[in-house]
């Protein structure tokens, strides 16, 4: 088709937005889910994948977040620490030890395996509590898509 042009979107054409997210009674891998598609810029019509056109985020309150079913004492992260062996623990253990781990891990395995996904990550800020060092960014709630049930019933 003579006339048609495809755009490729540029590191200088993009404007990096900030937005807040409170984790509060959220599901993990839901909130996860919808973390990783801002990061990566899938929610801006400008979006390339071979260019990292995606905003930061906050994500506060990591420490609150829920688990659904019995992954609480199911659920297993498993790591090799270079000595013999394996080290395992359960979801709940490493919640109340690293929450925001818990977070970081599943936002980490929804972005591309590759350079570009960990500078996406490198745009996640996650934190213990309300507070966070980027009140100058003046970040923005971001409204997801997504209904959480979980959400609504705590209403």
């Amino acid at each position: 088709m003579p006339g048609t042009k495809s755009y490729n979107a540029q590191n200088d054409d993009l404007t990096k937005s900030w937005y807040i997210v409170d984790a509060e009674d959220q599901i993990v891998g839901r909130i996860a889910a919808d973390i990783a598609m801002v990061l990566m810029g899938k929610h801006k019509p400008e979006y390339t994948p071979n260019v990292d056109t995606g905003d930061f985020v906050v994500l506060t309150n990591c420490e609150k977040v829920k688990f659904t079913g019995n992954k609480l004492d199911q659920k297993t992260y498993t790591w090799y620490t270079g000595y013999t062996g394996l080290r395992k623990e359960t979801a709940g253990n490493r919640l109340q030890r690293k929450p925001e781990k818990v977070m970081r891990d599943a936002v980490r395995r929804m972005l591309p395996k590759n350079k570009i996904g960990r500078q996406m990550l490198s745009k996640l800020k996650i934190y213990e509590g309300a507070e966070h060092p980027h009140q100058a960014q003046n970040p923005q709630p971001f409204a997801f898509h997504r209904s959480n049930k979980a959400a609504q019933a705590s209403k």
